[in-house]
């Protein structure tokens, strides 16, 4: 079991290694370039959309619950755990990294989406069905001509096999273990909570999974970011040297005791990546039941959940993180934590000091809805990614698989499934990107031309203003 373990820890390592990292962050580049950086121009349109009440097309959900389902899955343990082990390892520099990851990941969403839209079906019952893996075989047959379905069929089956280890069993660990740490519940009766919970849930397919998150996931983020600025504010007077300490460690070669500056930026960059999914493949499977018939707009959409996710959340944790006086940096330039804390622990250990007796409570219910959110969210990314494998019908027993593996766990050990789920989740990226790559060059046109006809309509409602 050990030289499995040591194994399956080595692969975790090379799938996420700089090879992934790089090809990740270059697609990130190559479509904020090509798109003239549609993630950022176009965000007070998508904010505009989200929240229309118009009912825009056929669809399961609208595109306030397409985003706030694919954020639910995203939205989770990165956002505590992920951003203190970039810190840990990493230096403060790695927060910038993470926001140079967010920054143009947005641009990858947007094309995830635009795709799942563009390329999805409608199944045996009436609901939408999309993402890579239709993407994939459906886009390269119709542009290219070429039979790409083993592709896509290689994505649905990664994303099946890590469904049930990061969507699932090691979010239900991270909640029982928070329970028990805060108020003493045994892992076993939390085990059973959120096996029932999430069946309940889950048995009313994405029309129910949309409804839930579209409450869930804003509440929880506006409780976890207004306690952030609390405990941030209450220590302002270090704000400026925060971010000077980012800045600084960002370029300098001396991260962690003397590291190197590639340290800084590779864990910077994958734990973004991590955290907000940009190029995993996954966000598009929820975007592709949007209502929105429009690939342009949903994918426009799709790119707030990266600013929101990264840029405004992890920033957050992040700054708790550096406020606290837990972290600091040498004259030499080497980072020193105090109690040599990582992971959940620094994050607990921060909000404890800024805000004790109250800051450990915001990172164990956070944790509690974060983890909760995201069993929801990947479930139906993996139900999808077994009806394309198997059909419909083998969706019932992936349903109750599902349930019964929450309660395992979260009431078992989990090294060995973390990193092997890991392993899968990384494997996801690349029949992805290869798809979205192939497919780019849709991607732009449609972009070039979007970006036409919203000139020419202005120009038009200009000229009925200027005409007497």
């Amino acid at each position: 079991m050990n030289f499995f373990q040591s194994f399956i820890s080595k692969a975790a390592e090379v799938v996420w290694g700089p090879a992934t990292v790089a090809l990740l962050v270059g697609t990130g580049i190559y479509l904020s370039f090509g798109t003239k950086f549609i993630q950022f121009r176009k965000m007070k349109s998508a904010i505009k959309s989200l929240f229309s009440k118009e009912d825009v097309g056929d669809g399961d959900i609208t595109p306030f619950q397409a985003l706030m389902t694919s954020m639910a899955a995203t939205i989770g343990t990165g956002n505590i755990v992920g951003v203190a082990s970039a810190i840990t390892f990493g230096g403060p520099g790695a927060v910038f990294w993470m926001w140079v990851s967010g920054a143009f990941g947005g641009a990858t969403k947007f094309a995830e989406a635009f795709l799942a839209i563009k390329y999805r079906i409608t199944n045996e019952d009436g609901e939408k069905s999309g993402g890579p893996m239709y993407y994939i075989s459906r886009g390269f047959k119709e542009q290219y001509g070429v039979n790409a379905e083993w592709l896509g069929w290689l994505f649905a089956f990664f994303g099946f096999v890590a469904s049930f280890g990061i969507g699932n069993m090691t979010q239900a660990n991270s909640v029982s273990e928070s329970v028990e740490a805060t108020f003493g519940l045994s892992p076993f009766i939390t085990g059973i909570i959120i096996a029932v919970l999430t069946g309940l849930v889950i048995i009313g397919g994405i029309k129910n999974i949309g409804r839930v998150t579209e409450k869930l996931v804003p509440g929880m983020a506006i409780i976890y970011i207004i306690g952030s600025l609390i405990a941030i504010f209450s220590n302002v007077s270090m704000i400026p040297t925060v971010f000077k300490m980012i800045f600084t460690n960002a370029f300098t070669a001396q991260a962690v005791g003397g590291g190197l500056l590639g340290t800084v930026i590779r864990f910077g960059i994958a734990r973004g990546v991590f955290s907000n999914e940009a190029g995993l493949g996954s966000a598009p499977i929820a975007h592709a039941a949007s209502k929105n018939e429009d690939p342009m707009v949903e994918g426009i959409n799709a790119s707030l959940g990266v600013f929101i996710d990264t840029i405004i959340i992890c920033t957050m944790t992040a700054l708790v993180i550096l406020t606290s006086g837990l972290v600091s940096i040498e004259s030499n330039g080497a980072m020193v934590i105090e109690g040599n804390l990582k992971g959940a622990t620094l994050t607990t250990a921060a909000f404890h000091t800024l805000l004790p007796g109250v800051g450990g409570y915001i990172i164990s219910v956070g944790l509690i809805f974060f983890a909760f959110s995201t069993i929801l969210g990947w479930y139906y990314y993996g139900s999808k990614c077994v009806e394309y494998i198997a059909g419909l019908k083998a969706v019932n027993y992936y349903s109750w698989a599902w349930i019964i593996l929450t309660f395992v766990g979260a009431t078992t050990s989990l090294e060995t499934v973390w990193n092997l789920s890991d392993v899968f989740n990384g494997l996801m990226i690349i029949p992805n990107v290869i798809g979205i790559i192939g497919l780019s060059p849709l991607i732009l046109k449609t972009t070039k031309d979007y970006d036409r006809k919203i000139k020419v309509e202005k120009g038009k409602v200009r000229e009925q203003l200027t005409t007497p």
